[in-house]
């Protein structure tokens, strides 16, 4: 089983759904709204330990509302949570809206997730204890830098999901040894992206696809059902490859697009993150695993 550290961003997801999205200037009427425990770095996690990994969070909430939800969410997921911080401020929110055919429009507000700006000695002791350092871009750069450079330190491995996508320091991508992207965000980051050992690009319904420090090329295909909201389907992904990075690419494509079609299937970030039982039995049907 691996052990896998998080140091990410954890929000509360206000989730409205609608037939279509409006257009600038224009109100439609809405047809749901729910309160969903989200963040790239709090769904990696999640998703990370239902794939079967020993998981542990590194991230911040606020003193608000929210807080004890989004602590909740994590522990009752099995993830380990003595390293989330509790900061002066509203925690981190995503307004969140998503259309008939499940495809959505996002607006992320940091929160407690930008006062992540130092890692604590606890903290990195997490991080060298761990096989895999997984990090996102919804928390400070600099942190993410810190993070990386302390992992490799220890020979544990870097995976990084580039996402918010932007343009990163040289220094970052030199600390990272798999980076997780979507066809728009390896197009924007090839250049980058051609020093890293390994690259996964998630294609959507068409799978995802693997290069290798010796250009080893791989892929997976999709795999079909019925999609009801996209959220949190790439951080589905990406926390399931982590979970089986171990076992090998092939074997680690496999589990994140299962786990990540998966995903799709229902409505809203953490909680339509699959189960273990699930994801195996899925398995089991469409690649003989």
């Amino acid at each position: 089983m691996a052990r896998i550290a998080v140091v990410g961003s954890i929000n509360m997801d206000l989730v409205t759904t609608v037939g279509r999205r409006p257009q600038p200037g224009e109100t439609v009427s809405g047809e749901g709204f729910a309160l969903v425990p989200g963040g790239k770095g709090s769904n990696q996690a999640i998703a990370a330990r239902r794939a079967g990994a020993e998981v542990d969070f590194v991230g911040a909430v606020g003193d608000d509302v929210f807080a004890t939800a989004l602590r909740d969410v994590l522990s009752e997921a099995g993830v380990g949570v003595s390293r989330l911080r509790v900061v002066d401020g509203p925690s981190g929110i995503a307004a969140i809206v998503v259309d008939g055919g499940g495809e959505n429009t996002i607006i992320v507000v940091a929160g407690a997730n930008g006062r992540m700006t130092e890692l604590t000695a606890a903290e990195r002791q997490t991080i060298a204890a761990a096989d895999v350092l997984m990090c996102q871009l919804e928390i400070p750069v600099e942190t993410v830098l810190a993070a990386a450079r302390h992992a490799r330190a220890q020979g544990t491995v870097v995976m990084l999901n580039p996402s918010p996508v932007r343009d990163l320091p040289a220094e970052v991508w030199a600390e990272v040894d798999v980076a997780v992207v979507n066809e728009g965000e390896g197009e924007r980051l090839a250049e980058s992206l051609s020093a890293v050992p390994h690259v996964i690009t998630t294609l959507g319904a068409a799978g995802a696809a693997y290069r290798g420090p010796d250009g080893e090329q791989l892929s997976h295909p999709g795999v079909p059902v019925t999609v009801v909201d996209t959220t949190g389907a790439g951080d589905t992904f990406t926390g399931a490859l982590a979970a089986h990075w171990h076992e090998g690419p092939r074997t680690a494509l496999a589990w994140g697009c299962t786990a990540g079609a998966l995903a799709t299937t229902k409505l809203g970030a953490s909680a339509s993150i699959p189960e273990l039982a699930e994801i195996r039995r899925v398995l089991a049907e469409t690649v003989g695993r």
